[in-house]
């Protein structure tokens, strides 16, 4: 057996292996001492950049010099997104901004986000796919409707605002396309069923449409957070036990350590944009999890049935999805003091 299998580490295999881990080396190496490309001047649309990690990155390339539009369903919230960068960044300028009320689980308002930011700006340099909407809560008290719902907003807007840019982009033969799907979308995450199989979704049309568009100028950056603090955990929709859904879930989406920092993660997917990075995970258990399971999908989902077993609240309650911003939050003071203390700043962006 021994001589079996060693007989295959010949030479000659040595050999080009070698080869192939200097060539590695020597393009990651070539690739860093090119001048990064720079954002400034850039139109770069970010949806669902109204608050949370979509607001964070409107700042990072505002800062940058890019101009920025941001999108998202509500105009209110949109203009105080506005107010907000422009009153805590004295170098971000009005005119560097742009606001697009639009909801993207409608395929016109994907096309007419993608027009007005070309008609005002003449053209359209990076498309950030942000937006989203998560479910929580076991399988059995989930109705077929959140599914669809997970689909329209985190599967199809991003395939839809896709297409919609994606003919100036070629036309060009340069563009930036930065799809922010999530570790959900490598792993099975119990009682989120509806947000993995969209995530799952979303991942696997971020890297084919690298795969397609990488000979033709135009480069495409699958992002992969773990959980992060944006305090948007009430933006949620909670069915079955409501209340204990929604304490596991904003705890989890809360506390450092388990969710990572919304400033730093939009850092870390700005500085891949210009890199041009093909894909990366945000947070070192991000980066694990989705190697384990890579590894042995059968350890992660074992996990997880262990997670849903012995943590997770049992199958109960209303089938009815609720908002969060609907759910009695949880008695406890301290549950709610710790909960204000984690995320009270993470609607806004970074100092």
């Amino acid at each position: 057996m021994a001589t079996r299998r060693t007989r295959y580490l010949t030479p000659a295999v040595l050999t080009t292996s070698g080869a192939l881990l200097t060539a590695a080396l020597a393009s990651s190496a070539l690739r860093k001492s090119k001048s990064l490309w720079s954002p400034a001047g850039k139109v770069v649309v970010i949806t669902g950049s109204s608050r949370g990690l979509g607001l964070n990155l409107a700042e990072e390339f505002a800062l940058a010099g890019a101009r920025v539009v941001l999108s998202a369903r509500n105009v209110d919230e949109l203009e105080r997104a506005k107010s907000m960068l422009l009153s805590r960044r004295a170098s971000i300028h009005a005119d560097q901004l742009l606001i697009v009320s639009c909801d993207l689980a409608v395929p016109a308002d994907c096309k007419r986000l993608i027009q007005e930011a070309t008609n005002h700006w003449g053209r359209v340099d990076v498309l950030i796919n942000s937006a989203g909407i998560i479910h929580v809560g076991p399988i059995e008290q989930l109705p077929i409707e959140t599914y669809r719902e997970a689909m329209e907003l985190d599967y199809f807007a991003m395939v839809q605002t896709t297409q919609a840019v994606l003919p100036q982009m070629l036309a060009r033969a340069e563009g930036r396309i930065v799809n922010i799907t999530s570790i959900g979308g490598k792993i099975p995450v119990p009682h989120l069923a509806p947000y993995v199989g969209s995530k799952f979704a979303a991942v696997g049309f971020s890297e084919t449409l690298y795969a397609e568009m990488r000979s033709k100028g135009i480069h495409v950056t699958t992002v992969c957070p773990g959980l992060m603090r944006t305090g948007s955990y009430p933006n949620a929709i909670v069915a079955g036990n409501r209340e204990r859904e929604y304490r596991w879930f904003s705890l989890s989406a809360s506390i450092p350590g388990i969710a990572h920092s919304a400033e730093g993660a939009a850092r870390k997917i700005f500085e891949a944009t210009c890199e041009g990075r093909v894909e990366i995970t945000i947070g070192f258990d991000a980066y694990l999890a989705a190697r384990l399971h890579g590894f042995s999908p059968e350890f992660t989902q074992y996990a997880g049935s262990l997670a849903n077993q012995f943590i997770l609240p049992e199958a109960s309650g209303s089938k009815t999805p609720t908002s969060a911003q609907q759910v009695r939050p949880p008695r406890s003071k301290l549950w709610r003091s710790l909960s204000e203390l984690l995320t009270r700043t993470h609607n806004q962006p970074s100092a």
